[in-house]
């Protein structure tokens, strides 16, 4: 089984004159353990449910980029990236400048975005669902045509480039792997079936009811897409409990692989990551 983590505290001990030396310490032991991805929040302010929004928060693709440079093996990317808090030419740019400087290892991560108190606080657009869902789409399709170095406008119903060059092209071919973000079986499960080289789905504690529904809904998109679910990579996402050990987490993900899911996105509760937390986890790796 692949294990990831998400980095969504960065409140360690020290403050922020020790914050680079215990993120990169972090990163090394994921880089070390064979993890599969280390993901980071894109978030503004503080959004940890254990949290509050004055507690350190850093910005996602600047963060990135310092794990890049601290990591040689472990995939990066942000879980996820609202598609209206940056301009989707400057995203796609972004994420490809991180593949290219990473040596091939960035994910694209977008979703619709949903945090209106954070857009408020920070003066960042959040149109209503509907628009935010179609502009969603229309990134996703710039973010191929950008990747294919395509000449030539792009011309969607919100937005409307010129000409979107996109150079140097990702190492990644054909491109950086795209996760789409959420659940919703209208929208964002579409998405995934069109669009998408992941889904992220949530580890509810209902005996697996929920997943395994979800798992129909984007079975019947991707055959709508033409596609198989085969195809995708299953995300979830757990939360490591503080204290948990490595047995208890590997019977966790026992039972997230029997419902037919193959890679585990982990995030801590009310702490942030240590290296030997990021060595719990990856005790399921054997999985």
């Amino acid at each position: 089984m692949r294990i990831s983590i998400s980095a969504t505290n960065y409140s360690w001990p020290g403050g922020p004159a020790e914050l680079a030396d215990r993120l990169g310490d972090v990163a090394q032991a994921a880089d070390d353990a064979g993890l599969d991805t280390l993901w980071v929040a894109d978030h503004l302010l503080q959004a940890d449910p254990s949290s509050t929004p004055t507690e350190p928060m850093l910005e996602a693709y600047l963060t990135l980029g310092f794990l890049a440079a601290r990591t040689r093996r472990v995939r990066l990317g942000a879980m996820v990236s609202a598609v209206t808090f940056r301009a989707p030419s400057l995203l796609v740019k972004a994420v490809t400048s991180l593949d290219v400087l990473s040596r091939g290892r960035a994910w694209l991560g977008l979703g619709a975005g949903y945090e209106a108190a954070e857009a408020a606080a920070m003066g960042l657009p959040l149109p209503p669902t509907r628009e935010r869902f179609a502009v969603l789409e229309e990134t996703l399709q710039l973010a191929l045509q950008m990747w294919r170095g395509e000449p030539g406008p792009f011309r969607g119903v919100h937005l409307t480039l010129d000409d979107p060059v996109n150079s140097p092209q990702p190492l990644t071919r054909p491109h950086p792997p795209v996760l789409v973000g959420g659940t919703g079986e209208k929208h964002t499960l579409r998405l995934v079936a069109r669009y998408a080289d992941a889904c992220n789905l949530f580890d509810i504690p209902d005996g697996g009811a929920t997943i395994r529904h979800k798992l129909d809904v984007l079975r019947e998109h991707c055959a709508t897409a033409g596609r198989d679910l085969a195809d995708l990579d299953l995300t979830v996402s757990t939360a490591l409990a503080p204290g948990e050990g490595a047995d208890s987490f590997v019977q966790r993900c026992a039972g997230l692989r029997d419902l037919g899911l193959g890679h585990v996105v982990v995030i801590t509760r009310g702490e942030p990551w240590t290296p030997e937390t990021v060595g719990v986890v990856a005790a399921a790796r054997s999985l």
